[in-house]
């Protein structure tokens, strides 16, 4: 490890930092955006729930396998040198295992941004942690615990929430290749889940995919696979394990998708506006009295 490359983390003119929570497809696509525009970008890894969509994450790198979203590369790092030593490299980005609580005593981030999109869960209040706190999904308000919140509902998507609360589930999944929610695949109890198969693997109904809780799981309809939790995850009951897309030759699995550049260009865009309400409000001078 080289200490020089902690100490221009560190330094005041370090690239700002954005500290995002999670590390599935919607805080992948956060990420590209913001290392884009110059930021030092760090993901910080949460279990709930199983990420699938990990052609268009940064969450193998947490496995040491290549992850790489839209030209961005991402590294795993399990030690603040690590983070250091990673980002420092340039078209990269941070995907480490520590917490918040491990991650804050670095350096005040100028972005935290939550994109876990943990629907039934207690939203934490972020506000304070960060130069401006941003929440994407489920259960964020505006005032109450973000300085941000953008809306991940597929109806209106990437819409910034100025009063109230984000959007809760509906339960209706966005339709693709003509498919809705026949093409996911749930948990029906809380397991360990086992597969031999990985994403882009083209499959028909009925095929093995894997076993959770000890129970067999089938392909629901043909076609290729979008999304599949990483074998030996934990995955809590009722939570997404596959998806699969039916559009043939169109399928896609890596990279970010539309909805997920939405989401990240209306996050990027507050924080800026927010970097430049700051800007503005720190070189203004007070008037002069005579």
């Amino acid at each position: 490890m080289r200490p020089d490359l902690f100490a221009a983390f560190l330094s005041r003119e370090a690239r700002p930092l954005a500290l995002i929570l999670g590390t599935n497809e919607i805080a992948s696509a956060t990420a590209v955006l913001l290392a884009w525009e110059g930021y030092s970008v760090i993901l910080s890894h949460d279990p709930f729930p199983p990420v699938i969509r990990r052609g268009m994450s940064f969450h193998d790198a947490l496995f040491d396998d290549r992850a790489e979203v839209d030209g961005i590369a991402g590294l795993r790092a399990e030690t603040s040198m690590e983070i250091a030593e990673r980002l420092s490299e340039d078209g990269c980005v941070a995907v480490t295992p520590l917490q918040l609580t491990d991650l804050l005593p670095l350096r005040t981030p100028a972005a935290l941004i939550d994109a876990r999109m943990q629907k039934r869960r207690v939203t934490p209040d972020l506000r304070g942690l960060g130069r401006v706190a941003v929440g994407l999904g489920p259960n964020f308000a505006v005032g109450v615990n973000c300085d941000i919140a953008v809306e991940t509902h597929p109806a209106h998507t990437g819409e910034l929430v100025e009063i109230g609360a984000t959007d809760g589930p509906d339960g209706v999944p966005r339709a693709l290749g003509g498919a809705g929610g026949e093409r996911f695949v749930y948990s029906r109890r809380d397991g360990i889940w086992r597969t031999a198969v990985d994403v882009g693997m083209q499959v028909f109904r009925g095929f093995p995919l894997g076993r959770h809780g000890g129970a067999q799981i089938l392909a629901p309809i043909d076609g290729s696979l979008r999304g599949i939790a990483r074998d030996g995850a934990f995955a809590p009951a009722g939570v997404k394990l596959i998806e699969i897309d039916p559009r043939g030759r169109s399928a896609a699995w890596t990279g970010s998708d539309q909805r997920g550049r939405a989401i990240a260009e209306a996050a990027a865009k507050a924080i800026r506006t927010c970097a430049r309400l700051r800007k503005a409000m720190a070189t203004a001078s007070p008037t002069r009295q005579e």
